[in-house]
């Protein structure tokens, strides 16, 4: 289990934690979940070809809470809705704070 597929989930693993962390905002979270369903479905068929059933098992069911993601943050027509809005005040906040920093 150390090939080229292994890798590059390794690494996409990474990058969508790493974008979720980030804390960019709800639409790059969203995308931080989509690339965890993509790893996820790698890690799957890694897990499968390579006779490591636990990491394949443990991957469906993240495959699964990460679609639950891409809904919460990208799909739902309720959040999206509510996306709109707060990207409408987070602009203005992000005005008030850098007002404020260069006040300091």
């Amino acid at each position: 289990m150390n090939g080229p597929l292994e890798w590059i989930a390794a690494f996409g693993t990474m990058m969508a934690a790493g974008l979720i962390a980030a804390d960019l905002g709800r639409r790059a979270t969203g995308w931080g979940f989509v690339l965890f369903c993509a790893v996820s479905a790698v890690w799957i068929v890694s897990g499968m070809t390579s006779d490591a059933m636990p990491i394949a098992a443990m991957n469906a069911i993240l495959l699964l809470i990460n679609i639950w993601g891409v809904w919460q943050y990208l799909l739902s027509p309720k959040n999206r809705r509510v996306m709109e809005k707060m990207e409408a005040i987070e602009e203005d906040v992000e005005r008030q704070v850098e007002a404020e920093m260069q006040r300091e």
